[in-house]
């Protein structure tokens, strides 16, 4: 590819992102809100730390904007019972900072760990099983990745690392070829996996 073209890419999905849809008001103007989601949507705007509401426009174009049934509009589109607390309720769903070695890594299997490289997504699922840090923060700085990468270089029973968030895609392509060529370095790390729905949200990216 030329850098023209390149940088016409990269244009592309930065574009996507500066566009999508943050606050109660643009999204309905965007879409035909039922009672349910309209008090979803205002009761998530009064919460001081909370998964954010933002939706691509390209996502946005996929949706049915007067069926509040479409699947992928309830991915993305709060509802006041996402609120609802219930007894079995965990702030940590899947356990993740019981296995933490290191700050963002989580090392659960022998063979394989988890490094949360950012905080951000494209669009935020309202089922996010990260609801605690995803698009809150802290995002992790360079002192802490450089940590977790030492680490997974220090214990060769690691095999596979999945990088995930947040959603690394939404780095520039310098951070996440940076932090690619960094694990392809250690000479025990066989398999990298993306773990990301960019794809979905943003394939322009």
């Amino acid at each position: 590819a030329t850098q023209s073209s390149v940088n016409d890419a990269d244009a592309a999905w930065r574009a996507q992102l500066r566009g999508a849809i943050r606050t109660p008001e643009a999204l309905a103007a965007a879409l035909a809100l039922t009672p349910e989601e309209r008090a979803g949507v205002a009761h998530l705007a009064t919460l001081g730390r909370a998964l954010p509401l933002t939706i691509t426009p390209h996502y946005l174009g996929l949706m049915d904007p007067h069926d509040a049934s479409d699947p992928l509009r309830r991915q993305v589109v709060p509802v006041m019972a996402e609120f609802d607390a219930t007894a079995w309720d965990r702030n940590d769903p899947l356990g993740e900072e019981d296995h933490e070695v290191t700050p963002h890594l989580i090392h659960r299997y022998p063979d394989r760990v988890l490094l949360l490289a950012t905080d951000r997504c494209a669009s935020y699922c309202r089922f996010c099983t990260r609801k605690r840090m995803v698009g809150q923060g802290p995002t992790p700085k360079a002192s802490e990745l450089d940590a977790a990468i030492a680490y997974i270089a220090e214990h060769p029973a690691i095999r596979e690392v999945i990088l995930s968030g947040g959603d690394v895609l939404t780095l520039s392509d310098d951070k996440v070829g940076a932090l690619l060529s960094r694990l392809r370095a250690i000479a025990h790390i066989d398999i990298i996996r993306v773990a990301s729905r960019v794809p979905v949200f943003l394939p322009q990216r």
